[in-house]
């Protein structure tokens, strides 16, 4: 085997969406939401095709601009999208997610490039950019499932400490099964990506390591923040409309 992984020809990328087909197939006769899965697939072909030359650029350009508007982007975005579970709130809450997510992971994020990696520049494109998709993607997940349960839970009946609490737990359940799992169950992305390209897989643990502090850090962080910030206005959404 090679010591690193090349280029992988079309004709042998088109052998990997077998599998996929086949489940498809399975959908059409089953008479279930094959159209779906479809569109599904040809979102994710079409949405990494689009990224791929998006961060050509990205990296080629080597701009402090260019890295803190796609920084701004992924803050705004993630916040939007963490609220997709609580409908009829999203701008009510926005401005709390977007603090949330911007301050803590981008605290997260300085403290890794400059301390941890010592980037220089530490604006360098091709680790700024995938470590803080890390940190905002998950964050964003933390964020989500803190609110809808703490909505949840003041709904219900319960005091604003319990609800706290007990949406605080919720939203770090997958970050910690993560936790658990690494090194047991799955070898994360990045790890396998860089033992795939050659890299010494002691060396690729060290990265995994701060990754894996990098993304329970800012997400737990950002589900504080969430939730101190937004205290009241999660409690408001709770109360009943006036007649």
């Amino acid at each position: 085997m090679n010591d690193a992984v090349g280029v992988i020809p079309l004709a042998n990328l088109a052998l990997a969406f077998i599998p996929p087909a086949a489940v498809v197939a399975v959908l059409f006769a089953w008479s279930l939401r094959a159209g779906n899965a479809i569109h599904a697939l040809a979102r994710m072909l079409g949405q990494l095709l689009l990224i791929g030359y998006l961060l050509t650029f990205i990296f080629e350009s080597d701009s402090l601009l260019v890295v803190l508007a796609v920084l701004t982007l992924m803050v705004i975005a993630s916040s939007w999208i963490a609220l997709s579970s609580v409908t009829g709130s999203r701008t009510r809450l926005l401005g709390h997610v977007v603090v949330a997510i911007g301050v803590t992971g981008s605290a997260t994020l300085a403290l890794v490039i400059l301390a941890v990696l010592e980037l220089d520049p530490w604006y360098e494109p091709r680790f700024v950019i995938p470590l803080a998709g890390m940190v905002f993607a998950n964050s964003m997940n933390n964020v989500s499932l803190t609110a809808e349960r703490a909505i949840a839970e003041v709904r219900r009946g319960a005091a604003w400490i319990e609800a706290r609490n007990t949406a605080m737990q919720a939203g770090l359940i997958p970050t910690i099964n993560s936790l658990f799992a690494v090194g047991l169950v799955s070898l994360p992305g990045m790890m396998t990506g860089q033992i795939l390209s050659g890299v010494s897989p002691l060396v690729a643990v060290r990265y995994q390591v701060v990754v894996m502090c990098m993304i329970f850090g800012a997400g737990g962080l950002a589900a504080v923040a969430f939730l101190v910030g937004a205290r009241r206005r999660l409690i408001a959404l709770t109360d009943p409309p006036a007649s």
